[in-house]
């Protein structure tokens, strides 16, 4: 916005005083600099006025002009046709129009070298077909005659005189407004002009960066009224920010269109009583711009709308495609490649990111440490028959032909306790029946492997439906829960291998000491080791051994300096606990250093995204230059089998008994519920309408490659990976797109996720090459790793509603948040909601944390029918706001027959001639053009424009037509108020009613 004034007291200029990105930004008073961005207020008297100015003023539509002169000329024409503006002044308004334009950034870089390049060359215009305003094909043809877009008066910019900051913040193909107000000597009574252009022009010197002008109000008027005019041209430019004035303004095909424009938006606007609101504070901007989704609902024929939120929010929980079921066989997974297939391409292309490089990086080493040590038990559990190597080698495998075929390649494969339990049930029954573990173990296998395939073929993924959010959230909580205990359990267990002396004498330390000594009883272990390596007590230089000799000949510590496992260790454990706690607090600062008010826009954005692997890097950093000895990952040095009597290929059948294929079928049965519940479950999470995924879901694709991957790994005696909730949560955490914080201390708008399959293909090729990278990976440690375990659990805890509801137990109801649900729903029924889920939640984990854990797929399972039966305790209005509501057989036929009236109702607004079409008896046809409708058969709704006519204040904002001599003009046609009524067959007797004959 810009305003006429004196410069240095001699001559008129246009001087910029604000400006709109997102939100409104002053020149403060001293004209140094920018205030920060804030919520413009705008004073209900100015928006009456500025309805009055578009009432009274020249609307011109769709201007060709190609420079502010061919403008003003035209504009002029126009004001003084309609008798706006008398001929003899027309010069010196031109003139004022014409006046040079000073920005408030010229100063900052008058003393820069003039750099001149062509406009083309920086890109910033978009294709003007991209345009909102451009809805019609013909004008295509026309703005692609010049080049990169809008028409241009000069083709080249002074980038001396640009703000090269504020201009990267401007969106591609973003379009200008500009607001011209001023008062001047020569008029007696204010002019107001509302310019469209068409195609939107590059106006050298009238903007501040190299932006096409779209829009131009100018508002001229008597000198005394210059606070007035500043409150009209900051309400326009508030108007132009906003989504849904924004889209009227670029659709408007007459004068009309636009009032119907400000009346929508004085009919959401919020009065602040004078008294209790000083107008002068700024407000920040909000944490997140809620949705004018419901600004843009039609209107029913009968002048009604849908008076709450029950049908959005009904209708938000029907099943996608992805989850309808075909009735062919395998047409589920057929219809997820058909969905797929077009975006495969692009599924690498919108990898090129600095964003997807900090992912790679993060969960690379997220994923590595779990990899392993779920390995080192694996090991552990079939003396070495399955193995860290193993491990390694495997998940690389698998993620990798995951990430290259799947449906949702976001989805990360990694290992899982009840897994490891199955492994350990089996191994031991093996070993008591005398069995073949890999030869058994690679039956189930194939079993499991073919069950996914047979569930893919009959479209069982359909069934994820009845996954809704109760289900998706107990799970979801209790792997998060896991995830942080059993990151905190790692750092109690480095207590135990490295304890402290909790009673020290200080005055004794001189004395303290730990030594090696022969064991008083050894054991017949302890004996034959001896034997084995040719050595007996006498022998040993007990004193004289190190302390992993000592531990590896059973000897015993003495000393006041020892422990129960040694001496004691006091720097490394409380080395460890520091660099755990400082490895969360900083990921989680860092990742939220976008918001923060520190350095510019895109630096903040870089070390959000890279927050989690620059704290790994600063605490490995640390950790070497401190020398403390931490514990470190241990990564296998050699490609090779663990158990040298075992190859890389296994058979089903080995020296195990025929009948084994057979039986193998029952424990596979289990494996799949386990494979498919805990996959589909992580599915349904990540594709979460929140996620704004716009490239689908796939979930019979992903059932398969995790099936046939299974049967793979089984044969060649690796481990078994299934979707690993929390790394997969993390992953896509990790790869949201959000706005630019413009402002210090804005937070940022969710955009959606930047879906592609690199990130994940890259995690597990490192992966596979993790071995050949031993020398880096040894200096990473372990409570490193085990601080990023507890961030990634903590962060994924966040929008889960089922938290949010826990903390309303101990809040009074005048503190608690404004949740959406409690509006419509008692807060009682919001507890007893939460606590039944609450304890399904502890039902699982004590499940999961016993030796049934192999049973705990089809306890999740269990949580699917609990759900059903809550549908006796609450109403489905009710399960609406809290939770989505269970399939049933007739929401279809509910859904078209809904949909259908709908589309009726918005065919009969939205005609070629804008009429209501009302047939009669005979074939009769009653069209009424709907704009020219001033009745309401309803009395509830009332026009706030038609209302405020009737009062004198509205009276007084109006312009005198006999002392003005204004007539209403418009480049545009407005449509007569009329009737008109279509016969096909002449009646014989003429009726008429009261409405009719107006």
């Amino acid at each position: 916005m810009d305003e006429l004034c004196y410069r240095d007291g001699e001559e008129y200029e246009w001087k910029e005083t604000a400006r709109w990105l997102k939100f409104e930004e002053d020149v403060e008073d001293g004209g140094d600099r920018w205030s920060k961005p804030y919520v413009a207020t705008l004073s209900l008297h100015s928006l009456f006025e500025l309805r009055s100015c578009i009432l009274n003023g020249t609307v011109m539509l769709d201007m060709r002009a190609s420079t502010l002169d061919e403008i003003a000329d035209m504009v002029l024409d126009n004001m003084i046709a309609s008798g706006q503006l008398d001929e003899s002044i027309r010069e010196n308004v031109r003139e004022a129009l014409l006046k040079r334009h000073h920005h408030q950034n010229e100063k900052r870089f008058a003393s820069r070298i003039p750099l001149v390049r062509s406009f083309a060359d920086i890109g910033i215009l978009a294709s003007p077909q991209s345009a909102p305003g451009n809805l019609d094909n013909s004008k295509s043809g026309e703005m692609k005659g010049n080049g990169s877009g809008g028409s241009r008066e000069n083709s080249t910019v002074d980038f001396s005189k640009v703000d090269m900051n504020f201009m990267r913040k401007i969106p591609t193909g973003a379009e200008a407004s500009n607001v011209l107000v001023g008062e001047v000597d020569f008029l007696e009574r204010p002019i107001i002009a509302f310019v469209r252009l068409a195609p939107a022009v590059l106006l050298s010197g009238l903007t501040e960066v190299p932006v096409p002008t779209r829009f131009l109000f100018l508002l001229l008027g008597p000198a005394g009224k210059a606070p007035q005019y500043h409150e009209i041209g900051r309400s326009i430019a508030t108007l132009m920010t906003d989504e849904i004035f924004h889209d009227v303004a670029y659709k408007a095909k007459d004068r009309n269109d636009l009032l119907s424009g400000i009346d929508e938006f004085l009919d959401q606007v919020t009065v602040l009583p004078p008294g209790e609101w000083d107008p002068s504070i700024r407000i920040e901007p909000p944490k997140s711009v809620p949705s004018q989704e419901k600004r843009k609902i039609p209107v029913f024929p009968n002048g009604s709308a849908p008076t709450s939120g029950e049908t959005f929010k009904e209708a938000s929980h029907h099943a996608g495609p992805e989850l309808q079921r075909t009735g062919r066989l395998f047409g589920g997974l057929i219809l997820d490649i058909k969905r797929k297939a077009p975006f495969f391409l692009s599924d690498f292309k919108d990898a090129l990111s600095l964003q997807c490089l900090a992912s790679i990086l993060f969960l690379y080493c997220a994923c590595m440490s779990p990899v392993i040590t779920f390995g080192g038990l694996l090991g552990e559990a079939t003396e070495g028959r399955i193995s860290a190597i193993e491990s390694l080698f495997g998940a690389s495998l698998t993620g990798i032909a995951y990430s290259l075929f799947a449906g949702q390649p976001l989805t990360i494969l990694g290992s899982t306790g009840p897994v490891l339990v199955f492994e350990k049930i089996l191994f031991k029954f093996c070993r008591d029946y005398h069995l073949s573990y890999l030869s058994l173990r690679t039956s189930i296998g194939l079993w499991t492997s073919f069950l996914c395939i047979v569930l893919v073929a009959t479209d069982a993924s359909s069934l994820v439906c009845y996954i809704t959010r109760f289900t998706e959230e107990a799970f979801a909580a209790l792997i998060c829960i896991i995830f942080i205990y059993e990151a905190l359990e790692k750092l109690f267990h480095l207590g135990e291998l490295y304890a402290f002396n909790m009673h020290n004498n200080l005055d004794q330390l001189t004395s303290y000491s730990c030594v090696c000594v022969e064991p008083p009883n050894p054991s017949n272990e302890t004996l034959q080791l001896w034997k084995k390596e040719n050595k007996t007590a006498h022998t040993i230089s007990w004193g004289n051994l190190t302390v992993s000799e000592c531990k590896s000949f059973h000897g015993v510590f003495v000393g006041s300096a020892c422990s129960l496992h040694g001496p004691y260790i006091p720097d490394v454990l409380f080395w460890c606990v520091i660099l755990f706690f400082t490895t969360f607090f900083l990921s989680s600062f860092l990742k939220q250093f976008k918001t923060k008010r520190y350095f510019p826009t895109k630096v903040r954005s870089t070390i959000s995204d890279f927050a989690v692997f620059l704290t790994i890097v600063i605490m490995v950093t640390v950790d070497y230059l401190v020398g403390v000895p931490s514990p470190k990952l241990h990564v296998p040095e050699k490609f090779e089998p663990t158990d040298p009597n075992r190859g890389w290929l296994i058979s089903p059948l080995g020296d195990n008994p025929w009948w084994t294929l057979l039986i193998a079928a029952i424990p596979a049965l289990l494996c799949t519920i386990l494979i498919f519940m805990d996959q589909q479950i992580t599915a349904v999470i990540i594709n979460r309408k929140e996620h704004k995924l716009k490239k689908g879901a796939g979930y019979h694709l992903d059932l398969l490659m995790v099936g046939v991957m299974l049967g793979v790994c089984s044969v060649m005696g690796l481990p078994w990976f299934v979707a690993a909730t929390v790394l997969s949560i993390s992953h896509v955490n990790s790869l949201k797109v959000e706005s630019e914080c413009s402002a210090p201390g804005e937070q940022p708008k969710f955009l959606g996720i930047r879906e592609q399959r690199v990130t994940g293909l890259m995690i597990f090729i490192l992966m596979g090459l993790s071995v050949f990278m031993t020398s880096v990976l040894k200096f990473i440690p372990m409570p490193v790793l085990y601080g990023v375990f507890l961030y990634m659990g903590v962060s994924s805890l966040k929008g889960i509603q089922f938290f949010d509801r826990i903390k309303l137990f101990g809040m009074p109801a005048k503190h608690q948040p404004d949740l959406i649900y409690l509006r419509y729903v008692p807060l009682w029924k919001v507890h007893i909601f939460t606590v039944i889920q609450l304890t399904c939640l502890v039902l699982l984990w004590v499940i999961k944390a016993s030796a049934a854990a192999v049973v705990f797929p089809m306890m999740v399972l269990a949580l699917v029918f609990i759900r059903k039966l809550m549908d006796l305790c609450f109403t489905k209005r009710e399960l609406s706001w809290l939770d989505d509501l269970m399939p049933e057989s007739k929401k279809k036929k509910e859904d078209d027959k809904k949909k259908k009236e709908k589309e009726e109702a918005e065919r009969m607004l939205q005609d070629d001639d804008d009429t209501v079409h009302l047939p009669f008896e005979g074939g009769s046809l009653l069209q009424i053009p709907v704009k020219a409708l001033k009745y309401s058969v309803d009395p509830s709704v009332v026009n706030i424009s038609d209302e405020m006519a009737k009062t004198a204040q509205w009276k007084a904002l109006s312009m005198d037509s006999e002392n003005a001599k204004v007539t209403r003009s418009n480049t545009s046609p407005e449509k007569p108020v009329s009737v008109k009524i279509n016969l096909e067959e002449e009646p014989r007797k003429r009726y008429m009613d009261a409405e009719t004959s107006l």
